[in-house]
């Protein structure tokens, strides 16, 4: 299906949009023709995506948390939206263990409070909650995550995640199936995204970006670490998909989802340091921290047969072609290039990958 179709002239709500996938995702859903209306605190980081590209000037944005209730009420009585993408949330698992009940309440609460809104709402015909590959109860084997095993989390950002799936299951089952007309409702669950515009701490790529810029050693956690890493668009088609699924009523969509990339792109951190310096142009010279405190799980994998059977999706650009365009994004940050353009290219890219690969999107 065509994104075009969807979004064109709809109005749309992403919560988060100051962040790095919610800044894409904006930006994404200017470019369709959407009234795209964001709902954040200040960006997290400077300088962020947000800023760089200048999306203030492409949308409707607003500053708000999504633990405020009545402020975010009134923002859907007022822009009431179609459809709603939720991907504001406390993101770092490094400060989940310094903010417990921060973490809990944002991704908790918060995701509550926008669920609830959207119930109350009655223009709102779809809704996508973004929460993370992390969601899910450590298991043994290596066969990767599928939507039907257990949620759960040994960590507080993990645990708060689980908890939203739980609470989002519970919206669609007793109010968003039983409204007229009815609510469709998708939460997803992607791996770990990389792309140009991530200032992220504690986040690989941007790390390894600053000690390259910088020319300093990159002190790596668990350096052997396997990850399922794919470019931010990739998941946000997926997102995109699923959005337009559900604003035209597939019931089939209305369910949770992976998006990650092919087994055998789940490739070691170390790994990756090294393909980003070659690309770079020199080597970015690394070694593994002395104390780490934080359980981490040595390899995470998502099995993404569903979304590849039931919705038609797929990657777009494999590890290589994202990590091309991620190298290729900070190399003209810092040449001082216009970045808004170049990150639209790369969207264009993106579709036209996509076309060729698959069909029109």
């Amino acid at each position: 299906m065509s994104f075009d179709k969807t979004y064109r002239g709809l109005t749309v709500l992403v919560t988060g949009h100051t962040g790095f996938k919610g800044g894409w995702l904006s930006l994404w859903l200017t470019h369709l023709a959407a009234r795209v209306v964001g709902y954040a605190l200040e960006p997290p980081t400077h300088p962020s995506f947000f800023e760089i590209c200048r999306l203030s000037t492409r949308m409707v944005d607003i500053r708000g948390d999504v633990n405020d209730f009545v402020h975010l009420r009134k923002v859907f009585r007022r822009y009431r939206p179609a459809i709603v993408f939720h991907l504001a949330a406390q993101s770092l698992v490094r400060r989940s263990f310094a903010d417990p009940v921060g973490t809990y309440a944002t991704n908790v609460l918060g995701t509550i409070n926008v669920l609830e809104a959207a119930r109350e709402a009655e223009d709102v015909r779809a809704v996508v909650v973004v929460t993370s590959d992390k969601c899910y109860s450590p298991k043994k084997g290596g066969s990767g995550y599928r939507e039907d095993d257990a949620l759960g989390g040994r960590d507080p950002y993990s645990g708060s995640k689980a908890c939203a799936e739980i609470a989002a299951e519970s919206y669609r089952y007793c109010f968003f199936q039983r409204r007229r007309p009815p609510v469709f409702m998708a939460t997803v669950r992607a791996g770990n995204v990389i792309g140009g515009g991530d200032w992220g701490q504690d986040r690989l790529v941007p790390d390894c970006i600053r000690a390259l810029v910088a020319d300093q050693t990159l002190m790596l956690r668990y350096p052997r670490a396997k990850r399922p890493w794919q470019h931010v668009l990739s998941a946000l088609s997926g997102y995109l998909l699923l959005g337009g699924l559900l604003y035209h009523g597939e019931v089939k969509a209305a369910s949770s989802w992976n998006f990650g990339p092919a087994v055998s792109e789940v490739k070691p951190v170390k790994w990756i340091v090294q393909e980003i310096g070659r690309r770079w142009g020199k080597k970015c010279c690394w070694k593994q921290a002395e104390s780490v405190t934080l359980p981490e799980s040595p390899c995470l994998k998502l099995n993404c047969r569903k979304a590849r059977s039931g919705l038609g999706w797929r990657p777009g650009w494999n590890l290589d072609e994202a990590l091309d365009r991620t190298v290729a994004w900070y190399q003209r940050y810092y040449q001082g290039q216009p970045m808004t353009s170049f990150s639209l290219t790369q969207i264009r890219e993106f579709e036209q990958t996509v076309k060729e690969k698959n069909g029109d999107l």
